[in-house]
């Protein structure tokens, strides 16, 4: 923990804050639980604060019927009773204070770093004349990957790319011997061996014929699913980890035809997608070698000149890609400039996706998906497969 408090306070005097306020109350920010090492299963049900200045030692304002929370984590503890007294114990903390750093984002321009609520922020901005996001700083302390989480990583990405080739046999014998395949069939095949292999997922995965395909989010049920014949178009999602605390997910997406040949339309879009993922791969490595920095808002700006320029742009409805961590949508920079604008920086030793995609309404829907890991020399690995091509499984 200290170790971490050194780090923090020197991209704070570089960076010109005077401190970074953690504040949390009943652990809505998983940010200030993560970095404060408070574990999930420790109750906290009254709010919390810790002040990190620049320069000095850390201060801790808690309750005082959960002190002991915080008795691991360096820096003087204050402790509060009454409303009355939590205001005053703040006042006093950050007197004098011209910027400090919070878990929020400007105008809400990117949720998945904005915690505190605005009650709070307006409390804070009467003492404190200016706030600013730590959404690019902490990405250092929330989503990097240690050496064994990238092992870890690594070895989910194997795993699903092996599901792929026993889900495209899985159709091809059942073609073969002349037998009936649902969606869900290949659903829980991919789902059987992710599981063998000593792997954990949320949800899904997906499995999705024809139209189908063109609902980025449909994932079939017992109840609900289509069966899978000649001719059809076939798209899988896939995503896992290990069973392990600390493991970080893989997520990649595949597509298919269950056929001799795709169509020529299929191919085109294909082709389309699979240029806009190289453009947004090279971009990224080109800005590595340079030492330039990588905005997440920029690589989702090349893919989607790509499909824009081609006339599919509205048929590219959701970002590039997302940070991959313990979730498998991380709280690290995503890929995007539509959702949102997301203007952090891709650090290194993060993970994450770039899978851009063409949904055609009523026909299907193509989407290419590998992760890229930038590594502390600012290269770039890619894991699980580069599709080059439409797998023909006829």
């Amino acid at each position: 923990m200290l170790e971490k408090i050194t780090r923090v306070q020197s991209i704070l005097q570089k960076q010109g804050i005077d401190g970074w306020l953690l504040y949390d109350f009943q652990k809505r920010n998983p940010t200030a639980m993560q970095f404060l090492e408070i574990p999930s299963s420790v109750f906290l049900s009254r709010r919390l604060l810790y002040w990190i200045p620049a320069k000095g030692d850390p201060v801790k304002i808690v309750h005082a019927t959960e002190e002991h929370v915080v008795d691991h984590i360096p820096g003087k503890k204050v402790t509060y009773f009454t409303w009355e007294a939590l205001q005053q114990e703040v006042q006093n903390l950050l007197q004098g204070v011209h910027c400090c750093a919070m878990e929020y984002s400007p105008y809400n321009a990117i949720p998945a770093i904005s915690f505190v609520d605005g009650g709070t922020l307006d409390w804070i901005r009467s003492i404190v004349p200016k706030i600013v996001s730590s959404g690019n700083f902490i990405q250092e302390f929330t989503c990097a990957l240690t050496p064994l989480q990238r092992q870890s990583h690594l070895y989910a990405a194997q795993v699903l790319e092996e599901a792929v080739v026993e889900a495209w046999g899985f159709v091809s014998k059942a073609f073969k011997e002349n037998q009936k395949i649902t969606e869900y069939d290949l659903q829980q095949k991919i789902a059987s061996y992710i599981e063998s292999r000593g792997c954990m997922f949320e949800a899904g995965p997906i499995c999705a014929v024809n139209a189908n395909s063109s609902n980025p989010h449909y994932v079939p049920t017992k109840e609900e699913h289509q069966e899978i014949r000649k001719g059809d178009f076939v798209l899988i999602d896939l995503w896992c980890k290990k069973k392990q605390q600390g493991s970080i997910y893989a997520d990649i997406c595949k597509v298919a035809v269950a056929d001799s040949n795709p169509t020529k339309e299929q191919q085109e879009i294909f082709d389309l997608v699979r240029l806009a993922q190289k453009k947004a791969t090279d971009f990224i490595i080109q800005k590595s070698q340079t030492g330039q920095k990588i905005l997440g808002w920029e690589v989702d700006k090349i893919a989607r000149d790509v499909i824009e320029k081609a006339g599919y742009g509205k048929y590219f409805v959701h970002r590039t890609g997302h940070n991959i961590y313990e979730q498998d949508h991380g709280p690290g920079t995503h890929l995007d400039s539509i959702e949102t604008l997301d203007d952090r920086e891709i650090i290194p030793e993060t993970c994450f996706s770039i899978e851009p995609g063409i949904y055609l309404p009523g026909k299907f829907g193509v989407r290419l998906e590998y992760d890229v890991f930038l590594t502390k020399e600012k290269t770039v690995e890619i894991s699980g497969g580069i599709q080059d091509e439409i797998v023909c499984l006829l």
